[in-house]
């Protein structure tokens, strides 16, 4: 049985809805879904939303773009900080 790791969301009526087309495998297709629902208190670092990344990935460029940008050394410093 191979595995295929996919996220997405539940509906209100309960079906399942994908965030991107699964392509490994052909159609149509048997398969068994596993549902993992996080515990309210879990939360999970990678679960940035699409848009926010998006969004400051926007950010970074245009300030790249309009030379708003710090030297390397500085951003290390930063790091050592925390």
């Amino acid at each position: 049985m191979k595995a295929i790791e996919v996220t997405g969301k539940i509906d209100s009526e309960g079906n399942l809805i994908l965030d991107q087309p699964i392509r490994e495998i052909t159609y149509p297709h048997q398969v068994r879904v596993i549902v993992l629902v996080p515990e309210p208190t879990e939360v999970d670092p990678d679960d940035t939303p699409v848009e926010e990344i998006k969004a400051s990935l926007k950010r970074a460029l245009q300030q790249a773009k309009t030379g708003q940008t710090r030297p390397i050394s500085e951003l290390w410093d930063r790091i050592d900080a925390e």
